[in-house]
């Protein structure tokens, strides 16, 4: 049985761990060669060799994505040694563990650079090789924060909500991926987005599997329990391969059918 990427060159910011660790494993599986894009060394270096031992073509290279120099240099050593790039996979993303308006403007940069600008960065860095190649398949991270609103009595279910900052670069993120998808289509390049819900990672993770929102999601979804980085990437995969051929401008939720959308 075919592989769905067999050949393909795959990018995947914050691969280092959770969705983006599970994406590049998948993706791996799947035929392509992985280049994964991460702060830590040390967490990069482990899934590099995961994915090796496993039998699948990967390089990690260490790169903040809110670091636009170091953004175009590492998309040129993937570019220098792979040739093309099919698939970029803007994974990573982080926010802050304050609310408005207590944010520090500090903390409104820092996550409006990971989240936003390292899209727009890594996009930007990788477009022309992907007009020049005949077109791609870029796939962008965002989250049901991004058009969901609350009550105060759901806030308070979780005493908190992410971040302001969270909440507008998220939204900022699906505007970038319409506009892309616009101007990517002559081009045969597609964009999509996906939008999780309750994902259980280390960075969303309490202890036990719990979710750092848990008491919010279990009132608003319509199915129980939690997702999994697996649940995600098997969309990202999806709308990587050419079974989504037809699809560009969508942003596509793994929530668990949560019911509070505005």
């Amino acid at each position: 049985m075919a592989r769905k990427l067999e050949g393909k060159t795959a990018v995947i910011t914050g691969g280092t761990s959770g969705i983006g660790e599970a994406s590049a494993k998948l993706f791996a599986e799947e035929g392509a060669q992985v280049f994964i894009i991460g702060r830590s060394e040390q967490k990069g270096s482990r899934v590099q060799e995961e994915i090796r031992a496993s039998g699948g073509l990967t390089t990690y290279i260490q790169c903040d994505v809110s670091d636009n120099d170091r953004v175009v240099e590492a998309s040129g050593q993937i570019i220098d040694s792979a040739g093309s790039v099919d698939i970029l996979f803007n994974n990573a993303g982080g926010g802050e563990r304050v609310n408005f308006p207590n944010e520090t403007v500090e903390g409104w940069n820092r996550v409006v650079g990971i989240n936003l600008n390292g899209t727009f960065f890594m996009t930007n860095a990788l477009w022309s090789n992907m007009v020049d190649s005949g077109g791609g398949s870029i796939v962008n991270m965002s989250s049901v924060a991004a058009q969901m609103g609350f009550s105060a009595n759901l806030y308070d279910l979780s005493n908190l909500q992410p971040s302001a900052s969270y909440y507008a670069s998220k939204a900022g993120i699906e505007a970038f991926t319409r506009f892309t998808a616009g101007v990517g289509g002559r081009h045969n390049i597609r964009v999509n987005g996906i939008r999780p819900g309750q994902i259980i990672t280390p960075l969303t993770d309490t202890g036990g599997g719990h979710h750092v929102f848990e008491p919010f999601f279990d009132m608003t979804q319509i199915l129980e329990g939690s997702g999994s980085p697996k649940d995600v990437a098997n969309l990202a995969l999806f709308l990587a391969s050419e079974d989504s051929k037809f699809i560009t401008g969508e942003i596509i939720n793994v929530d668990g059918g949560v019911a509070a959308k505005l």
